[in-house]
């Protein structure tokens, strides 16, 4: 029983709790904001100024449609403000805070006497020894100086 009352008192599964209790509070909100408000704002334009009497019956079964499309609605309102007021922000600040890559280093050790020396060398010039030039830095070093005409 002690194992259950630690894994119950937690942090993460109180904030857990809190989060869904807040979530569906918030869900309720957005479907009462959906019905009373963008509803009739919508009804107004379409003739129909609220969707939940909207049913079609085929065969005596009866298909709400009004309540569908209040629920999606619903939904599509809740995806925005969730998106716009915390996955956008979130997503700026994970990448802001996002630690910058190093700069590739400019230099590499020399096998035969182990001095640093441009990537792009082809000559140690320490020990003089001849080196394999790397694939990537094959192209021409960047020392500023422009090649004759």
């Amino acid at each position: 029983m002690s194992g259950f009352k630690k894994f119950l008192l937690r942090g993460n599964v109180v904030d857990l709790a809190i989060a869904v209790v807040i979530g569906a509070a918030f869900g309720a909100v957005v479907t009462a904001l959906v019905k009373d408000i963008i509803t009739p704002i919508i009804g107004m334009f379409g003739g129909l100024p609220d969707f939940s009497a909207w049913a079609i019956t085929v065969n005596g079964s009866k298909f709400m449609i009004g309540d569908f499309v209040n629920a999606l609605l619903a939904f599509v309102v809740l995806a925005a403000v969730v998106y716009f007021m915390v996955v956008l922000p979130v997503q700026k600040f994970m990448d802001h805070s996002k630690p910058q890559q190093e700069p590739k280093p400019e230099t590499r050790e020399c096998p035969h006497c182990l001095s640093k020396i441009p990537k792009a060398a082809s000559r140690c010039a320490f020990c003089t020894a001849d080196l394999d030039v790397p694939k990537e830095e094959m192209v021409a070093p960047k020392r500023g100086i422009t090649p004759a005409r």
